[in-house]
């Protein structure tokens, strides 16, 4: 490249819709365009942004958000449609002054589920979110909304969880991991960023490609309040943005007929906490949904720390709905072909759908939304004097503050305003806490590599 020719970083631009939602009511422009009390306006922006920042180099939402604070995205109204006017765009969003196809649709699907979420499931009056049966009730008609819910096939969708900030090694992995669940007519739901959320599905694309499967499903699912951390990748084919983190990982568990969790960090931990925790109801106990636990064999001391802390914390039983399969991605992969089998019996013999899991029973503790403050993650019970699951949701709650004061915008500002979130409980539980925690800050498990971490927690008697 002639290092003469200056490449800008901000570009503005016109586009019209591609995938998704052509048309908008006079109301629903009015309730984007307001950025006022009540508007959409800056939850779509700031969604927006992170779409078209797809692939940056940072996971810190206020790096990127303070980077592009010039960012200014309009609707404009035509005759036949509607148009995204931006300002001070992000120039890798764009080729020869074209919008990329991929990251178009992914944007207008945040403008679809922006629009869906606040008219149909909020200001709607249709749902009751406090209620769990509404709680499901509003996953089902997002997904719905979104498409994700029209194919008509085998079960074959298999979530895959695991870290953004993982190293070579571990990703190459993964996409010999997704490689061969393409191979076997497989398809891949992930939290839809980098990492352990992309391998996978670039494994698929060329285990489908070499099976001539023409239509995979690459699924990504994420909330507005860590989009600018793990942003859409660009091999995600269907998106959906769910209204918060508890909604989200009930849309993962309702649509996988099986779970891979690859290694990973706290937001890993926070959703293995989250399975296990469903899983440990006895209502689900003869529901199949294999559940495996993987990773090169250089990560064996990895998952050996994390069955020692579910072990230790949640008992045995939760030990037993978890298997552990090292450096092997054909294992696995046989793994979860038997178990669509016995998912798809299971499913048959009640009449329940293939797409949605409609029995799966999921505690009211881990469908509320848990708000990430100094004082409630201070408030905390991590203690063994409550249920198996209500520990298992408490658990939950603390990685998910954690992972809040790690990479969400108002999270890492509240860390900046009063320091470290505390968490207090029983020692035994606490000391097993501090050796994953410690275990995950040595191994580089909570920031992109090459950047230095800081803890956002601390841990008292």
């Amino acid at each position: 490249m002639d290092s003469s020719i200056v490449v800008p970083e901000f570009v503005d631009a016109r586009v019209g819709p591609r995938g998704s939602l052509e048309n908008l009511s006079q109301a629903e422009i009015g309730k984007l365009l307001d950025s006022g009390q009540g508007g959409l306006y800056p939850l779509f922006r700031k969604c927006a942004l992170a779409v078209l920042n797809s692939g940056a180099d940072t996971d810190n939402a206020k790096e990127i958000f303070d980077r592009y604070r010039d960012f200014d995205i309009r609707i404009v109204r035509q005759a036949w449609g509607i148009k995204l006017e931006m300002r001070n765009a992000p120039a890798a969003a764009f080729v020869d002054g074209q919008m990329i196809r991929g990251i178009k649709e992914h944007l207008f699907a945040v403008l679809r589920d922006v629009v869906f979420i606040s008219n149909e499931i909020i200001a709607s009056g249709r749902f009751d979110l406090t209620d769990a049966a509404d709680i499901t009730n509003a996953v089902f008609h997002v997904l719905r909304n979104a498409r994700l819910l029209d194919y008509k096939a085998r079960p074959n969708l298999i979530v895959c969880w695991g870290g953004h900030s993982i190293g070579t090694d571990e990703y190459k992995y993964t996409k010999r991991v997704g490689y061969e669940m393409g191979l076997r007519g497989l398809d891949v739901c992930t939290g839809c960023g980098p990492g352990a959320m992309k391998g996978p599905m670039k494994g698929a694309t060329i285990g489908h490609a070499k099976q001539r499967i023409e239509h995979g499903r690459y699924i990504g699912i994420t909330e507005p309040g860590i989009i600018a951390a793990e942003p859409p990748n660009p091999i995600v084919n269907q998106l959906a943005i769910m209204p918060d983190i508890e909604k989200r990982l009930e849309a993962f568990v309702r649509l996988a007929h099986g779970i891979v969790l690859f290694p990973g960090g706290a937001g890993t931990a926070e959703e293995i906490l989250y399975l296990v925790g469903i899983l440990l109801d006895p209502a689900n106990r003869e529901q199949p949904f294999p559940v495996v636990l993987t990773g090169p064999r250089e990560t064996a001391a990895y998952f050996e720390q994390v069955s020692r802390f579910i072990g230790g914390t949640l008992g045995e039983e939760a030990l037993r709905r978890l298997t552990v399969i090292i450096d092997d991605p054909a294992a696995v992969a046989r793994h979860l072909v038997r178990g669509m089998e016995a998912v798809r019996e299971f499913r048959r013999e009640r009449n329940d759908s293939y797409n949605f899991n409609w029995l799966l029973s999921i505690w009211p503790e881990l469908q509320r939304p848990f708000e990430v403050t100094h004082e409630s993650m201070r408030a905390l019970e991590l203690n063994r004097d409550q249920p198996v699951h209500r520990l298992a949701a408490n658990l939950r709650r603390a990685f998910s503050g954690i992972v809040t004061g790690n990479v969400k915008d108002y999270g890492i500002q509240a860390i900046e305003r009063h320091g470290p979130y505390e968490l207090a409980g029983d020692p035994a539980i606490m000391q097993l806490l501090d050796e994953l925690l410690a275990a995950f800050v040595a191994q580089r498990r909570m920031r992109l590599p090459g950047t230095a971490y800081r803890p956002v927690y601390r841990l008292v008697a």
